[in-house]
């Protein structure tokens, strides 16, 4: 997975953690849907239907008309709770994932984001209970998906009463500070923003930076990634963040200009300076 700095000034002790293998979504699969092609399947928050699933085989893909080869895309998420070693001992949970890349299976796409998120819900009950405490969400990952499009829209929707979703709504680190990039992928065959970070509208973060990447005309990245400067084809994004003494849960997420009118992006190249 791409680098993804999200700073926080506190050491912090993990206390929890959990592994998401998204082959597990072919638990969900029932074998009746080979014998009926009318047949509708529920893998965990998502629908598979007739329509779906009869897409042209991309070779690595396997049969796309069996389920289970197309919910078989061998991609991971990782879950984790800090302590921070602060007055207050507050609980952060991180999550990280790597989304399966083909632009056509979005059905594939948003059953793994549905998946993260149901497990990410169970994760974040259990570090409440456990430590007595309403822990804030920081999520990040290459979600190859674009901004806009359903996994996206999925993530930041703000529909989240429904049964099937999870009880926390998320907001975009930089899409609710100025937008999100114009891209963190760049290769000669697509240059577009995949990366993402997410956290918790309400909790006990505030951001105060973020990372500023460079535009489509720096000279570091003409050519396409990787680079000498850049080793992956992905750029790293990420912030820092402020720890609130006090958690209000009415606040929603405040936006940089909010919290320090003067605030100084870091940028890429003085990183790669450093």
């Amino acid at each position: 997975m791409i680098e993804r700095f999200m700073n926080i000034l506190f050491s912090a002790d993990l206390v929890l953690k959990e592994e998401i293998d998204y082959n597990d979504l072919m638990k969900s699969v029932s074998t009746d849907l080979e014998n009926n092609s009318n047949q509708v399947v529920e893998t965990s928050r998502v629908t598979l239907t007739e329509d779906s699933l009869k897409k042209k085989d991309h070779g690595d893909h396997g049969d796309p008309n069996n389920p289970r080869v197309r919910l078989k895309r061998d991609c991971v998420g990782v879950l984790a709770a800090f302590r921070l070693k602060n007055p207050s001992q507050d609980v952060i949970v991180f999550a990280n994932t790597h989304i399966y890349w083909d632009p056509e299976w979005i059905d594939v796409k948003l059953a793994q984001v549905k998946y993260l998120l149901h497990r990410l819900e169970q994760f974040k009950e259990v570090v409440s209970n456990k430590y007595s405490c309403s822990p804030s969400i920081l999520l990040a990952g290459d979600f190859n998906s674009t901004p806009g499009d359903e996994v996206y829209q999925y993530l930041v929707s703000a529909d989240l009463s429904v049964s099937s979703a999870a009880t926390f709504k998320l907001c975009s680190l930089y899409g609710t500070n100025g937008g999100e990039p114009s891209f963190t992928n760049c290769t000669p065959g697509f240059t577009g923003t995949l990366d993402y970070i997410f956290l918790s509208s309400t909790g006990y973060l505030k951001p105060i930076t973020l990372l500023e990447l460079p535009g489509p005309q720096s000279p570091d990245i003409i050519g396409g990634l990787p680079n000498h400067h850049h080793p992956s084809d992905h750029l790293p994004i990420g912030g820092d963040f402020e720890v609130l003494q006090v958690l209000e849960e009415s606040a929603s997420i405040p936006k940089l200009h909010e919290v320090e009118d003067d605030f100084v992006k870091l940028k890429l190249e003085e990183q790669i300076k450093d």
